[in-house]
């Protein structure tokens, strides 16, 4: 019976619900090491954004002299090329933000008088949509109002948000110098099939991971300066805030274009209503040049994620973790993915060595 695959799976549940229970009784323990990892994740995570961008710049450099010098290069030339983007960017952005927010009563008084106008001249329409836009315009106000005490609070919380990103240079130079010891410090801790089993599972996350991270953020980049032309040629207002708008969206897979187009519809739609084809043609040709040419297939093949995978694990991730856990799902759901499959194929040798005593 022992041998049985209905027992094993049983018993595996029966432990796993087992150690589920003690820890949610014994997670006060852990609140130390919660508060750590949550501190130095954000860090983590830029830094590993920037690692991966720029890791094959290193191993090309690090052919013409020591790789510490090849670290501390790229990151004096990313440092550089940030503050020179800030010097050129910050100005303009702060100058858009800010109109924008004056301006905000005014666009949303617009758009109540576009939709009432609207309502207003349609022979019949439900008084329980009517209903709905008044109840929405007004959770507009209310989110309005509850964002101004969000910016207060992101304000004062200023100097320790500093204060942790500062942590990202370390983070990024150290990974830049280091990481061709990494993976050896894990896998030369185990011997024989193992050892090579481990190997193979860590090049393939770190295989998974750069094939996202490089695709995902070239695209994203590529797609902001083409709608940030596009926008600038017709002459919508914000054009600089929506395309970097567009480029933090687009780190989202399928949902991200669509989610950046709704704000640039809606600035169409009061500037000018013609605008809103002209937005819409130009996210259209934007969309269709990123999906054809810039990154054919890139969620496709080399991730091997289906479409409906994304939207729904960007979903729930996004519920449950807001917008960073909206853009770490699709590589987290990947590099889970891996790990499964690597076991799957390694099964029998692991239940051999889980069952030898037995």
């Amino acid at each position: 019976m022992l041998n049985k695959l209905w027992f094993q799976l049983g018993i595996g549940i029966l432990l796993l619900t087992f150690i589920i229970k003690n820890f949610i009784d014994i997670r006060w323990l852990f609140d130390p090491i919660w508060i750590v990892i949550t501190t130095i994740l954000i860090p983590v995570l830029l830094a590993g954004l920037l690692f991966y961008i720029t890791v094959p710049l290193q191993k090309w450099l690090a052919l013409k002299m020591p790789q510490w010098a090849s670290a501390l290069l790229i990151l004096f030339f990313v440092m550089a090329l940030l503050a020179t983007g800030l010097v050129f960017m910050l100005e303009p952005l702060i100058n858009e933000a800010n109109k924008l927010i004056q301006n905000a009563p005014v666009i949303f008084q617009q758009i109540e008088e576009l939709i009432t106008r609207y309502i207003n001249g349609e022979n019949y329409i439900p008084v329980q949509l009517e209903q709905t836009v008044n109840s929405l315009l007004d959770n507009v106000e209310n989110i309005l109002i509850v964002s101004s005490s969000y910016v207060i609070s992101f304000l004062s919380g200023a100097v320790s948000t500093t204060l942790t990103l500062i942590l990202v240079p370390f983070f990024f130079f150290f990974m830049l110098k280091d990481h061709d010891k990494f993976a050896p410090a894990i896998y030369n801790l185990f011997k024989g099939d193992l050892r090579k089993w481990v190997k193979k599972l860590l090049e393939e996350i770190d295989f998974t991971l750069k094939s996202y991270v490089q695709g995902q953020v070239l695209a994203a980049l590529i797609l902001a300066i083409l709608l940030f032309i596009g926008y600038t040629v017709i002459g919508l207002e914000y054009a600089l805030l929506l395309a970097l708008l567009a480029f933090l969206l687009n780190m989202i897979p399928f949902l991200g274009p669509w989610l950046a187009f709704l704000p640039a519809l809606t600035i169409a739609l009061i500037q000018s209503p013609i605008l809103m084809i002209w937005v819409s043609v130009i996210t259209l040709a934007v969309q269709q040049a990123e999906s054809n040419l810039i990154t054919p297939n890139i969620m496709g093949k080399k991730l091997s994620v289906h479409p409906l995978t994304v939207i729904t694990l960007v979903l729930a991730a996004g519920n449950l973790a807001g917008f960073i856990g909206m853009i770490i799902a699709i590589p987290g759901y990947a590099v889970l993915k891996v790990i499964v499959i690597n076991i799957y194929q390694m099964r029998n040798p692991i239940k051999d060595g889980l069952f030898k005593n037995v």
